[in-house]
């Protein structure tokens, strides 16, 4: 179980800097060249996979290749979605809501007892 919970926090920190690496730049950087915005995004984009790269192998030690993709992608959308609302301003959706739904239908098909 340790080794879930450590996937889950190394997995949320990577996806936070990931989420910045490919749409902060929308915002922050939207008036520089595009070559600037992507070397930011790859700068920090390294931090990234910094903790996706240990958070993948020692998942993989109690998941499968499966379970940690729907983990990472329940992560994402936990992440975006703030991210979206308060530093992108963009207006909740209720579309936030269906997409959420599908996942969870995603998570009991990948983590259900065989």
């Amino acid at each position: 179980m340790r080794e879930i919970w450590q996937t889950i926090l190394l997995l949320t920190m990577s996806n936070i800097f990931m989420t910045f690496a490919w749409y902060a730049h929308l915002k922050d950087l939207n008036h520089k060249p595009l070559i600037i915005a992507a070397l930011i995004s790859w700068g920090i984009a390294f931090f990234e996979y910094m903790l996706q790269v240990p958070a993948n192998r020692i998942g993989y030690t109690v998941l499968t290749v499966a379970q940690l993709k729907i983990l990472q992608e329940i992560i994402t959308l936990t992440v975006f979605v703030p991210f979206a609302l308060f530093y992108l301003k963009e207006p909740l959706k209720l579309d936030y809501l269906w997409a959420a739904l599908c996942m969870m239908g995603a998570v009991y098909f990948m983590f259900r007892a065989r």
